[in-house]
């Protein structure tokens, strides 16, 4: 099992120390033309996670790949790419040119909830972007879909090599007037409330599909984070946890040893068959 973050949530260039801690970066996402993002405010707190509505500011697809990339390379870290865009071509053009680079995968960022999304599907994209790109891809999907595995299962067949599961999902914060906190009204939620939907997501698509998948949705510990992989996830991202504890990769690999211990198991990967048994399933929630 490995540690990532999830995009957009780890500045690397920023904060190098940080990204040195995770076992893959992943990038913000890049799109074609550079964008400002929403106007602010464009992050709030909650009672139970973060809003956030950015809206994909980037510096665009060629600064990114002139500048940007070959400095993350120094990091000395694998890197996975975050790309977006509002049609299957923008996607694949992207892929298309990040083919020759020194990066390991490519996430497809299909569900971003602070912009207008790509009319194409995500099956769509994914099969644009496979015939562009030998790179492995994963498909960024979100849990706002009345059935998560059934895109899931479209992605996998349609060329996704790995799914990263969950996106964060659109919600409202209102202020002491009653007045939405953020400039767009809405924003992505993230942070301990998305758990138990990004928990069920993790497991419906690893029964559905058997792709790899890089779990992410509130995990703020050791625990959190074995529980993703008893659900399916082969690697974990964290997102929100990051900005309030840096420190929080060696931390939850900490965790992970006392709560793999506790779970009766040597190790995260040992814990997948957890789920799989009512005697040890037993074990895990109690």
């Amino acid at each position: 099992m490995r540690l990532l973050n999830a995009s957009g949530c780890l500045d690397a260039l920023a904060a190098p120390e940080v990204a040195r801690q995770l076992d893959a970066f992943v990038t913000k996402t890049v799109t074609p033309l550079p964008r400002e993002g929403n106007a602010p405010p464009r992050i709030a707190e909650t009672a139970h996670g973060m809003l956030n509505a950015i809206g994909l500011a980037n510096p665009g697809r060629e600064r990114f790949l002139a500048d940007h990339l070959p400095r993350l390379a120094e990091l000395d870290v694998p890197l996975w790419v975050s790309v977006g865009g509002f049609s299957a071509d923008e996607y694949a053009e992207t892929c298309a040119r990040l083919t020759a680079a020194e990066i390991e995968a490519v996430e497809l960022n299909l569900s971003c909830p602070n912009v207008d999304e790509a009319a194409d599907s995500a099956a769509e994209i994914v099969a644009a972007c496979r015939n562009a790109t030998s790179l492995p891809l994963y498909a960024k999907l979100s849990a706002a879909h009345p059935d998560v595995a059934v895109v899931a299962s479209a992605a996998a067949a349609a060329g996704a090599d790995g799914l990263s599961l969950i996106n964060t999902l659109r919600a409202v914060a209102l202020d002491a007037q009653f007045r939405p906190v953020l400039s767009r009204g809405s924003g992505g939620l993230s942070g301990p409330a998305l758990k138990p939907l990004a928990l069920h997501a993790v497991r419906v698509c690893h029964e559905a599909t058997g792709l790899p998948i890089v779990g992410m949705g509130g995990i703020f510990s050791g625990r959190d984070a074995l529980e993703f992989v008893v659900c399916g996830a082969r690697d974990i991202a964290l997102g929100t946890v990051l900005f309030g504890d840096p420190g929080v990769p060696e931390r939850i690999r900490s965790e992970l040893v006392t709560a793999c211990s506790e779970a009766g198991v040597v190790t995260p990967e040992d814990a997948a068959s957890l789920a799989k048994s009512p005697e040890t399933r037993a074990k895990v929630s109690a």
